[in-house]
C-alpha cells in the first residue's frame, strides 16, 4: 500500500479491505465475541446473510487466516464451526484499536472533545 501524502490525512491507509467490508465486519464481530465458535446457522442468523454469501465471506476470511472452519457433527447431523484463529484475533483488535482511533481524529476535526470518553467496544 502506499503512503497517504502528508496533505491527505483522511486516506485511511490502514483499513483492512478484508475486514472492513460490512458483512465480514459482523462475522468478525460475532466471532470475536464467542470464543469457542459459532456454527454456520448461528452466523447466518447473527449476521442476516443467505447461505451463499455467508460462505463466500467466511471463505474470504479463512484465506486471510482470520477463521479456522471445521465440518463435523451435532447429533447425527452436520454442523459447519466458523471459530477465530488467534491471529485473526489479534488482528481483529488492532483493526477495531484502529477504527476507534479513526474515529477519535474525525471527532477532534470536527471540534469535538471525547477525550474523557473511552470507546469501550471488547473488554480488555
Amino acid at each position: 500500500m502506499t503512503k497517504p501524502e502528508a496533505g491527505a490525512p483522511f486516506a485511511f491507509e490502514g483499513l483492512d479491505r478484508v475486514m472492513h467490508e460490512k458483512a465480514r465486519l459482523g462475522l468478525l464481530s460475532s466471532l470475536v465475541a464467542h470464543p469457542k465458535g459459532l456454527a454456520f446457522s448461528d452466523l447466518k442468523q447473527l449476521c442476516g446473510l443467505t447461505d451463499g454469501n455467508l460462505n463466500r465471506h467466511l471463505q474470504v476470511l479463512q484465506e486471510a487466516g482470520l477463521v479456522e472452519i471445521s465440518k463435523g457433527f451435532e447429533g447425527n447431523r452436520p454442523q459447519t464451526l466458523c471459530v477465530l484463529t488467534r491471529s485473526g484475533r489479534r488482528r481483529f483488535l488492532d483493526y477495531l484499536a484502529l477504527l476507534e482511533q479513526l474515529v477519535r481524529d474525525a471527532a477532534k476535526t470536527a471540534g469535538e472533545d471525547f477525550s474523557s470518553a473511552r470507546l469501550r467496544i471488547l473488554p480488555g
